[in-house]
């Protein structure tokens, strides 16, 4: 299986903005999708609370628009269960958001799409993505589905790409943290310019480490950030950041399809 190769437009592979003539025509050349998949989750005090399902889509939308790949709607709500101890917060429990992910999934597979590309914004969603994953398998089979010998699901979390952590590394160092971090801010930086207005240089933040709960959560990082300094962030670094994940997930994305890869 191959990619239908590139659009000019994300219109073009937006799933939302096709008939289902037009999805029916596509299966017959192509059986992969994409989904994004984020969160919306405070990212400290000058985050926006939408940052990890605004990146997903936006990575997501680059790499159908490079590959042909049609592209779902964004699923914005994730496991952000200690999160909640901050205002605007919105989180699935691990359990509901298992079951929304193997529903999309047998859906999609129910009309013959036999590889989910999953693009990932949260780093809460892995496990609970893993585990939908595993489920969805096996509820294929057992409601016979005809994609389910064939089906194969990937996780690919843009900011855990290569090339967009080591670019972090070298831009920010330490100061990437590992929550509301300037790579992710950056990135809605440039898709979103009304938020340049909201950075400010901030304090330093607590170091990460183990948390357990949302009110532990609030108590060891009164202001939501994790060791990261967001001010660093530019919408230059954003777009550069959006470049390297679409490049390295087209990449993973082209290799899935043609089954270079085991599923995972």
């Amino acid at each position: 299986m191959t990619t239908p190769g590139a659009v000019d437009q994300h219109e073009a592979i937006r799933l939302q903005l096709r008939s289902w003539p037009e999805v029916e025509a596509y299966l017959t050349t192509c059986k992969g999708v994409i989904v994004p998949l984020g969160s919306t989750e405070q990212h400290g005090p000058t985050g926006a609370i939408g940052t990890d399902a605004l990146t997903a889509d936006a990575v997501a939308l680059e790499v159908g628009r490079r590959t042909g790949v049609l592209v779902t709607p964004p699923q914005p709500f994730g496991m952000a269960e200690h999160h909640l101890g901050f205002a605007g917060t919105i989180s699935l429990q691990p359990s509901t958001l298992l079951a929304v992910l193997q529903d999309v999934v047998l859906s999609l597979a129910r009309h013959g799409f036999e590889r989910i590309f999953v693009i990932n914004g949260h780093g809460g969603n892995i496990a609970t993505c893993r585990a939908a994953f595993a489920e969805a398998y096996g509820a294929a089979t057992l409601r016979g589905l005809a994609t389910a010998p064939r089906l194969r699901c990937r996780l690919a979390n843009w900011f855990m790409a290569g090339p967009v952590m080591r670019e972090a590394r070298d831009l920010y160092g330490e100061r990437e943290g590992h929550h509301a971090t300037p790579s992710e801010i950056a990135l809605t930086l440039h898709l979103e310019p009304s938020l340049i207005a909201k950075q400010r240089p901030l304090p330093e933040s607590a170091p990460a480490g183990p948390i357990h709960g949302p009110e532990d959560f609030r108590r060891r990082h009164p202001d939501g950030r994790m060791g990261s300094d967001p001010f660093l962030a530019s919408a230059a670094d954003g777009a550069r950041f959006l470049d390297l994940a679409a490049t390295a997930l087209a990449g993973d994305l082209e290799a899935f399809l043609s089954d270079a890869e085991p599923a995972g």
